[in-house]
Parts: C-alpha cells; structure tokens; sequence
C-alpha cells in the first residue's frame, strides 16, 4: 500500500483532548500508532496496520506472516483485543483449551482425555482390589444343603414333608462322565478351562447372539452358576448380587481348582423332578449311576440346566402351560442336537462318535415319591399348583429348594371318607377279573368345595398316586352330560329368552324371563330344534337336527321343572336355543367354570354337556348356587410360611354373578331332582337334610355324573372307563360302559350317586342341620317354546302332532345311515362322529390356580344326553343322517 494513502499524523499538543489521547495508549488508534515505524517504510518492508479492523483481525488471530502483527497483539491492539484474546499462559489442565478459538475451545485435547480414562481405570481398579480384599468366600454346605417342603392338613397336623428337594447324592469328579463336563462346557462356558471365574467376551457374544435370534450360551460362566447355586443364598436378580456373584467368581477361580469348580457345579445344579446334582439326575431319568452316562444322554442332561420345566419331555403344564409335554420334546431335541455338534466344533467328541447318536435318548416317565401313595401325592401336587400360580415370583426350583410350610384346606376326614365310599362301590361291584371286556379301566374321581369360602376339603385323584399318575379330580377329558342343563335354566332365568318377533330388528334384543314353573316346552322325543326366531336350525350343509331324549321318551308340552326332574333333553336344547349359547356358556362360566373347558361350537347340543370340566370346577360351579348367587374359585392353599415369615396368604375373591332369586331358584329346581319320587337323584337324599343335585349321563355310556350340594357342601363325583396307562402305547379313549359293574348300563343315578349319598352322609356326620332359603320372587313370565302348544280355547281338545314327529319317513330312523366312526371324521362337518381326544384334552388345574389350561381337543360334535338311567341312545342326529340310535 502507498505511503500516500494512510491518515496523516495529528498534531501534537492540543489541549485536554490531545492530553487524553496520551494517557490512553489502547485507544482508537493506539494500534496505529504503536504499529507505524517514524519513518516511511521501504519496498518489501512489512506494513503497519492502517485501521482498526485489521488490528482486530490480527489480534483475533493471534498474529500475522506480518512483522506488525505480533507487536500488535501485544500491544492489546484493538477494543476486542482482551475478550477475544487467548491467556497469556497455558494451564496444567488445558480446559478451555489456551491455543484455541470459538469451537474449539472446548473440546478437550487427546491427551486430556486420555489421562481422564486413565484415573477412571485407576480409580476403578483400585476399588475392584479393595472389593475383592473384603469378600469371603461362603460355605458351601450353608447353601447347598438341601430342606424339606412341609404341607400341613386344614387341622394344622403334618400331611407330608416332601418336595424331592433332598434328592441329592454328591459324587467325586471321577464318577462324572467326562462326555458330561464337556456337553456343559460346549453348551454353557467354552471359555471354561481357560477364563478366571468370569468372561467379558462370552457376556457380549450372549447378547449379541439373542439380538440375532440364534442359539445362546449364557452370559455368566459356569464358576459364576456354581457360586449362584451352592455359594450364595440369594437368587435375586439384583445389581448388588450380581456385583457379589462377579467377586466371589473370581476368588473362587484363584483358589480352585477347574475339577472342582465343576465337580461343585454338577453336583448342585438342578435337573427338574426334584433332582438336585449329576447322580440323582442319572437315576431319575435313565435310572442308571452317572458314571454309565453315555454322550448322548449326557447332552440330554446338559440340556435341562437350561430349564428342566421348558425341556423336561414329560411337560410341566401345573407350572405353565406352555411347559406342554409334545413342546418341550421338541425344544429338548433341538438343544440335544446343537449340544452334541458342538461337543463336535469344540473337539470334545468324534465325528465319528456323534454319528451313532441319531435318536433322541427318551428319559423314563416320572415316578412318584413312596412317600406319596394314596391321595396324598394328588393333594401335594394340587396344593403345589396353587402355590405356584398365586404367588407371583414363586418357581418350581425355587420350591424344590425347600424350607417352606404349606397349610392347606384339605380336611383329613372327609378326604378319608370320600376315598373309603369309592373304593367300597369299587370293591363290591367292579371285578376286572371277572369281566375283563366291561370292567377294566374303570376310573372313579371326585371332589368337595365349601360354597361359602371356595375351600378345596377333599379330592379323591385316583387309585394311588404312586401308581396312576392322571388326578381324576383334575381336568380328564369326561364330558358332564346332563349336569350342565342347571346353567342352561340359570341363563334362561338370568338373561331371559328372545322375542321372536323383535330380536331380529336393529339394535333391538327383547327378551323375556323365563319361568321355570309357568314356562312350557315341548319335550318330543326327536324333537326339531329351532333357532329362536322360529326357523329350522340347519348344519353348514342344511341339514336339520332331530333332539332325542333317554330311552326315546316323549313328553310334549312340559315345565322345565319336569323336564330337570326327568332329565328330558329336548326342552333344555330348545330352550338353550332361545337364550342363545352365548349366554349359556356366560352363565357356566360365571358359575366358575374354566371357558378353556367349554366347547367352543355354538351347535344345539352344548347344553347337554358336551363339554369337560373338572370335577373341582363342578363342584365349584353349583356351590355358586348354594351361595346365593355368590362366585368363589376353589383352593387349596391357605397360606405359607418360610424361614417363620408369612410370605403368602389366600385373599378371598368373591362376585355376585346370579342375584339371589335366580340362585335360589335354580335351588329349588335341584331339590325336586332329588326329593322326588320320579326324580333321577333320589339315590343321593340324605335323611333329615335337604340336597339339590342332578345326574348326568353321556352319549354312549361313556361317562357317568352326580353333582350335588347341601347349603355347607358342594360335591361332585365322575365315573368312565379309560386306559390312561402310557406305557401300553394305545391311543387314550373313553370306553362304553355297557354292562361294567354288571348292570346293563351306567349312568349318574347309580354308583355316582350312591358314593356321594355314602360319602356325604359322612362327611356331614357333626356338621349343622342348615336349611337352604326360601326361593324367591322371580319376575319371571310363562314362556312357549319348541313348538308347545299354548292352552288358549282350540276347536280340538287333542294337540297336534309334535313337529318332531315329521318327517315320520326321515332316513334318521335308518341306523344304517349311520356313519362307521373313523379317524378321520370331522365332528365339525358330521355330528354322528365317535369323539376322539378328550382324554388328552389337557390339565385343568382344578379351577385352583385361575388357569393353568390347555385348550380342550374333545370334539363338540357328540352330544350328551339324559341321566335317568339309560344311558345311549339320548343325543340326536340329523335328518338324512344319524339319530343318535344305537
């Protein structure tokens, strides 16, 4: 720039202005001035700054390639100079950060942050040594050592003390197989022999695996299982037990060898059925030592530490019930399968070796405990259902580890009383030998539940549960028949039944309150059902259903008090028709039964009982009755303590689901069943009590019922023939019982009858005479249903001919039309099929824990009938195909 251009100098002097400009060396022009040289400056000589923007900017910029801008800086050149300046001196922690500007100032350096994660570490490994100093290592016998489960009687008495928890024999590292330390290391640690009691790595790859969906193995090393086993008494998922396990882990590795971290590992770890270590897994499932363990059973072992409920191929459905027997087969192989390859890619088994083993290595069933015989077994497992389920946290291992006390609501007495009514029945009537066609098979079961609390006070589950295994109190497939029809006549006098003329209208459901004394029904023997509009009901391929009643009785125009006293079954089919099966199945499972129970077809015949409660529930369900209206699940668990703390108590639940008329009622209609002369109960009155009840009987003879209760007691009782022995390979199905016992048929007011008259006569020896309450008002109206004929002025004094007498030519009178049962046959499409399945319909835990249920696989296709002793012939068939004819 030319000498020419810049600003002539001021003069000197001046007065006070010029004065003050002297004393402020920084002012607007001290950049100026300090900058400029006396003198003009030669060619190729650095320029001074002429104004003040550019000092600003070299001061900003902390110099120049110009020889004036560093005297500038220095100067403090520039109103911005000390803001936006750098310090003069570099810090020991350099933050903000001396050098640089805007930005950049604040973003540490890499040697800050280095040093930063250096002390971090420090400090952390300083704290990890300190941790590690203070920990001591448990014993193991304080841990490992096993306890027993106690269960107390209702009484407090000790009904058992079990639980398998003590099924444990320690063994030597020399009598593991090493096939099985290899199958548990190439499944849950291969890092095992060289890791020090924890690894990092397999912890992410754990992660990372189950984030991709794959085949895991778990995060924590087997040291890290075996303190969390047998060294520590806390299984709590929580941050401060985990930090324990990780510290403990590591010393344990320091001062262990790998043997015998293993050898303590096996020895405790928990294989399902009770079995604790190696040994008592062995004999459990191969019933053979450990040391004779081959590989493959070893990595079938390896596979339950995964979780015995989820692999164990004989299913825990009474803990979840998902646990299914065919499911957890299935989970089981797969993992076998990926074990044994892996023992493979690790190198501890030939490929050659691993080629022998293409079947799964079947373990034997379970066995019941010596100790449990008789009822008691079906009582543990029962009460440990519902201990289970209820309490929220509570798992079969954490169980097995033992140390609790269970009070159950079990009354000794009338558990005694009601096993010595059935085997007495058994005894004097049931003969195998003798009858080997008619009398083999033969099951009883039974159960008892006080309307008033849902107390669970005697079962009877079977002969011995040592020796059949299935709890007949329990879920088993039986269909109740006739003594479903009570539920069907609650709905009917709870929702009413719908006008014909107007329930089809929009947004309009009319319907009228049936009462059971005023209201008629037609009770035709193959009567035609109707929808409740008045049209024929018609199957998915049109055909029409013909209802036939037991023993092929007519009764034409009937109340529905008759008909519940006879057991007639074409009132209660129409009637179910007209209230709607919606509603039905609501008013059975208000009463509490499971809906998993209940068929889920909408056909005619599901208010006759196609469906296959459990003996509980039903005992359950008409103490609803009893109650007034009053719903109360059954139980069987009062409370539990552990270590002398309460840790869970029975909180009653209880919901008015009939009003007290329609309960009372309903009451009312059941004692006629049983105080009549005519009535198909009267094998069960008791001498100077009042009974409600009623008898059922399905299609076929294939199941026999007696559901009765007194205002204290609610009890029912089943009876069917069954092979339910797995080991004879036979396909479970349900058995006629024509001529068992030597009578010509069985049906509910027999042997069902006759052991709950013995059994409650019994157990209600001391207790109070109660009286059931009076019926109340029922605004309830007269309805005409199924073709009834109404008793309005007629020319003819004789009715017409039912219409369930046309067409009189129908090909249902035909059996030959009947269709061959086959297994192929879909009840579905064709309602003449044999049903298959309901054996293996799944566990109905008794209503005791809310739920633990698989869906029914009974077909909804047969149909129950009557109960007043005829047994077949009581369903009803198609026209153009069966009538149920025998």
């Amino acid at each position: 720039m030319s000498e020419h251009r810049r600003k002539p100098p001021q003069p000197q002097g001046g007065g006070r202005a010029a004065a003050r400009r002297a004393a402020q060396p920084s002012g607007r022009r001290g950049a100026h001035d300090r900058a400029a040289p006396s003198a003009p400056a030669s060619h190729g000589e650095e320029r001074a700054y002429g104004s003040r923007a550019e000092a600003r900017r070299a001061a900003q910029r902390g110099g120049s390639r110009r020889r004036g801008a560093p005297e500038a800086a220095a100067a403090g050149g520039g109103r911005r100079a000390g803001a936006g300046g750098a310090p003069g001196k570099k810090r020991l922690i350099d933050y903000p950060r001396h050098n640089k500007y805007g930005w950049r100032r604040w973003v540490p350096s890499w040697k800050l942050v280095a040093g930063l994660c250096i002390g971090f570490l420090g400090l952390l490994t300083v704290a990890a040594a300190i941790a590690y100093s203070m920990v001591v290592i448990p014993k193991e016998a304080e841990a490992a050592t096993a306890q027993n489960n106690v269960y107390y009687w209702a009484d407090g008495s000790q009904m058992a003390a079990t639980g398998g928890e003590i099924n444990r024999q320690i063994v030597g590292i020399d009598q593991i197989p090493r096939a099985m330390q290899d199958a548990v290391i190439s499944a849950e640690n291969k890092t095992f022999e060289q890791d020090s009691g924890i690894d990092p790595m397999g912890i992410a790859r754990a992660l990372f695996n189950m984030a991709k969906g794959q085949e895991t193995q778990g995060g924590s090393t087997i040291t890290q299982q075996y303190v969390k086993n047998a060294r520590l008494d806390d299984q709590n998922q929580t941050l401060s037990r985990k930090f324990q396990e990780l510290f403990i882990s590591i010393k344990i590795d320091s001062e262990m060898d790998k043997p015998d971290i293993m050898k303590g590992y096996l020895n405790t770890s928990y294989y399902g059925r009770g079995a604790y270590g190696i040994q008592a897994a062995a004999r459990t499932y191969y019933n053979k030592d450990a040391e004779k363990l081959n590989a493959s059973e070893c990595a079938f072992l390896a596979t339950l530490l995964k979780g015995a409920t989820y692999y164990d191929p004989a299913g825990a459905t009474e803990i979840d019930s998902r646990a299914k027997p065919a499911a957890n087969r299935d989970r089981a192989e797969k993992r076998w399968r990926w074990i044994l390859d892996e023992m493979v890619k690790d190198g501890h088994l030939e490929a050659e070796e691993r080629a022998k083993y293409t079947e799964f290595p079947n373990p034997q069933k379970p066995k019941k405990n010596a100790q449990l015989s008789g009822q008691i077994g079906y009582l543990v497992d029962l009460a440990k259902a519902n201990f289970l389920n209820k309490y929220e946290g509570m798992t079969e291992k954490k169980l097995a580890q033992g140390g609790y006390e269970i009070h159950t609501t079990f009354d000794k007495t009338k558990v005694n009383a009601l096993e010595a009514s059935i085997k007495e029945i058994y005894k004097k009537h049931i003969d195998p030998e003798e009858r080997p066609k008619t009398d083999t098979h033969v099951q009883f079961g039974g159960a008892s539940v006080e309307p008033g609390t849902g107390k669970i006070v005697a079962i009877y589950g079977g002969a011995d549960a040592t020796k059949h295994f299935t709890n007949n109190a329990d879920a088993t497939g039986a269909q109740v028949g006739s003594t479903f029809k009570p539920f069907v006549l609650a709905a009917a006098m709870r929702d009413g039944v719908r006008d014909p003329d107007l329930g089809s209208e929009q947004g309009r459901d009319e319907r009228t309150i049936v009462d059971p004394d005023k209201s008629r029904y037609n009770g035709a023997n193959k009567l035609k059902i109707k929808n409740y509009d008045g049209s024929i009901w018609r199957n998915e391929k049109g055909q029409e259903w013909l209802q036939r009643n037991d023993g092929d009785e007519s009764f034409k125009n009937i109340s529905l008090r008759e008909a519940m006293i006879h057991s007639a079954n074409s009132p209660f089919v129409q009637l179910g028709m007209d209230v709607g099966i919606p509603q039905v199945r609501q008013a059975a499972v208000d009463a509490g039964l499971l809906e998993s129970s209940l068929v889920k077809s909408n056909v005619p015949s599901f208010s006759l009982g196609i469906s296959d409660p459990s003996a509980i529930r039903m005992a359950g369900a008409y103490g609803t009755f009893a109650a007034n209206g009053k719903q109360r699940d059954p139980y069987s668990v009062t409370s539990v303590e552990h270590r002398g703390q309460t840790i869970y108590k029975h909180e009653e639940e209880v919901d008015t689901v009939f009003t007290k008329a329609v309960a009372t009622n309903v009451t009312d209609v059941l004692r006629d069943v049983v105080d009549d002369e005519d009535g198909t109960g009267k094998n069960a009155r008791l001498p100077g009590r009042q009974v409600a009840g009623k008898t059922g009987t399905t299609d076929d003879n294939k199941s026999a019922w007696f559901v009765g209760y007194t205002p204290q007691l609610s009890t029912a009782i089943d009876m069917y023939r069954l092979d339910d022995d797995e080991k004879s390979g036979k396909k479970r199905v349900f058995e006629k019982m024509y001529g068992t016992g030597g009578r010509d048929t069985i049906h509910g007011s027999s042997f069902p009858s006759q052991i709950w008259q013995t059994y409650m006569s019994e157990a209600l020896k001391k207790a109070k005479v109660i009286e059931f309450d009076e019926p109340e008002e029922l605004d309830g109206e007269a309805v005409w249903g199924g073709g009834a004929v109404s008793p309005k002025p007629t020319p003819s004094n004789t009715p017409s001919s039912s219409p369930s007498q046309s067409p009189s030519s129908s090909p249902s009178e035909s059996p030959s039309t009947s269709p061959e049962p086959s297994a192929s046959c879909n009840p579905w499409e064709d309602w003449t099929c044999e049903p298959t399945g309901g054996a293996n319909s799944g566990t109905d835990q008794g209503g005791d824990n809310g739920g633990i249920t698989s869906s029914p696989s009974m077909s909804p296709g047969t149909d129950s009938g009557g109960a007043n002793g005829n047994g077949g012939g009581n369903g009803g068939g198609f026209i153009g195909g069966s009538d149920g004819t025998e």
